[in-house]
């Protein structure tokens, strides 16, 4: 590694008491990695971290690797020493011991209340059987949830489980970060047109940003719909692949966007919809009131609507 590089690393790592290198912001990680590592960062710090981005830096992205003698990234430093990469950082958080490494004072988890109807306990208690299983409870950062079924997690948190008001007799576990964003959610069990499914509502969902799926986006392409389809991925996945009509998020567009009125329908697009979500987070926090997260992004738009597009 260059002398050069070395001192740039060095004067970064002196310069921040808690420095994440990373790939992509914390407002737009490129990697699922790094996404994940700054869901835990923000869930305890807020915004109070300093970020390196080494896609922006290529010299950085190989430099930080001899640095640290860590092989991936992302990498986070805490007051001048390194702490770890992603599967250390998520290990510290679930133990709760990441609060103490950072050197706050965090509030304990608390076992979050996870409401069910009577026919969704009838129907996990179906699924449960005599198996000795858990019901598994998912909520990522854009409040997608999921259900599975599985052995007790060691490291998991068990929620206060209702029916009726009253203690179910179904035992429900998530993760720390799931837990942060479950409280209060119902669990129905509802007939659709492709059958009986779970349905799960959670009034933690940020207000304001609503889920757009690539059919509903289609139809408002065809019906020459008024609004402005926002593309916050990085140039070069701009260049292998776009959706006709998208605009390119970069600084100068962020200044145009910001001067828009606040009413203005905006659709915020990214490569699978965790970067669009935290975009979408940002410009709500500007007062924008009709913000939309393309589910799937544009994965899903070339898998279900467009198949031209790479």
């Amino acid at each position: 590694m260059e002398e050069r590089v070395r001192a740039m690393i060095q004067s970064a790592v002196d310069s921040n008491e808690i420095l994440l290198f990373m790939k992509g912001t914390p407002v737009a990680p490129a990697c699922g990695f790094s996404a994940k590592t700054t869901e835990i960062l923000d869930a305890l710090l807020g915004k109070n971290y300093a970020s390196v981005d080494v896609i922006a830096h290529p010299e950085v992205r190989e430099g930080i690797k001899e640095f640290s003698s860590w092989p991936t990234i992302p990498q986070l430093y805490v007051k001048g020493k390194f702490l770890g990469g992603a599967d250390i950082i998520e290990q510290l958080y679930q133990d709760g011991q990441l609060a103490e490494a950072l050197g706050i004072q965090a509030s304990p988890a608390t076992p979050p209340e996870v409401h069910l109807t009577s026919k969704s306990q009838e129907a996990l208690e179906g699924f449960l059987g005599d198996s000795g299983e858990v019901v598994l409870l998912e909520v990522d950062r854009q409040f997608q949830a999921g259900l599975s079924l599985g052995p007790e997690p060691k490291e998991g948190i068990g929620a206060a489980v209702l029916c009726n008001g009253k203690k179910a007799p179904i035992r429900v576990f998530m993760d720390r970060l799931t837990a942060t964003r479950a409280n209060g959610l119902k669990i129905d069990f509802v007939e659709t047109p492709q059958g009986a499914a779970f349905k799960i509502d959670n009034p933690n969902e940020p207000a304001g940003i609503t889920r757009l799926s690539v059919a509903e986006l289609k139809a408002w392409v065809d019906e020459k719909k008024e609004f402005r389809l926002i593309d916050v991925r990085r140039i070069d996945e701009w260049n292998t692949a776009r959706i006709e009509g998208a605009e390119l998020m970069d600084e100068a567009k962020m200044e145009e966007i910001l001067e828009l009125p606040k009413g203005t329908p905006i659709v915020l697009q990214c490569h699978h919809g965790h970067r669009s979500m935290r975009a979408a987070e940002q410009l709500l926090n500007q007062g924008f009131t009709k913000l939309y997260n393309l589910e799937g992004g544009i994965d899903a738009w070339s898998r279900e609507v467009d198949s031209s597009v790479p």
